[in-house]
């Protein structure tokens, strides 16, 4: 499973610099500033929390029968498909409506990382 925690990231990151680069390239004429910074902060989340989820699968290769592991990195993709999602669809369509569900996204990265800090506080034997 850590191998496909790190390969997962990896696909996130991936994404995140070409949805970056679509931004930065081929959006950038046609959105309106505010629209634009939306879709920047979605692409700034995207990589942080990809990053974050090979992370998790590096930690994990030490620490195998951890389960807290396991899940902190599918609640940081999880999060990242609805947190950053939302807002690239949001920014994309305008439509408002779409930021009721990103917080939902932010609520798995919070999870994601509190599992995390547990997992590294109090080690499984």
């Amino acid at each position: 499973m850590s191998n496909r925690l790190i390969a997962t990231g990896a696909i996130l990151a991936f994404t995140a610099v070409a949805l970056g680069a679509f931004g930065a390239h081929g959006l950038k004429q046609h959105l309106e500033a505010n629209l634009l910074e939306i879709y920047q902060t979605a692409v700034l989340y995207h990589m942080v929390h990809a990053l974050g989820v090979v992370l998790i699968g590096i930690i994990w290769q030490q620490r195998l029968d951890d389960a807290r592991l396991r899940w902190s990195g599918v609640s940081l993709a999880l999060g990242t498909l609805i947190f950053s999602g939302s807002l690239y669809l949001l920014a994309i369509s305008g439509l408002r409506w779409l930021g009721a569900i990103t917080p939902l996204g932010g609520v798995l990265f919070l999870i994601g990382w509190g599992l995390l800090a547990a997992a590294m506080i109090r080690p499984r034997k």
